[in-house]
């Protein structure tokens, strides 16, 4: 039952993401992705991974305590589709906060 509310708000938040995009953007289009990820694992280097093929530009910081990285990536997308798809996958990432 819980997993089947997370399911519908995050297929209602998809939704709505992709509304927002289509009206907003003209595509291709550069986008800005931020996330948050804690620096005791190898998850910054996932997001790199997960962004490096696209021809994106990566910049990191680390938190003043030193326990988190915010990670910028501009990418330039084809669609609100494409958007929507990174984020999924970036979903995947132990931890990862999206901004």
């Amino acid at each position: 039952m819980i997993n089947e509310i997370i399911m519908s708000d995050r297929e209602a938040f998809y939704s709505k993401l992709k509304s927002q995009l289509e009206d907003t953007s003209s595509f291709p289009t550069k986008y800005l992705y931020k996330f948050i990820v804690p620096t005791d694992g190898k998850q910054v280097d996932e997001v790199q991974s997960l962004f490096n093929s696209g021809g994106a530009v990566i910049s990191t910081k680390n938190s003043r305590t030193g326990k988190y990285v915010s990670v910028s990536i501009h990418l330039t997308v084809k669609s609100s589709d494409e958007v929507i798809s990174y984020y999924k996958k970036a979903e995947l990432i132990k931890g990862i906060i999206s901004l």
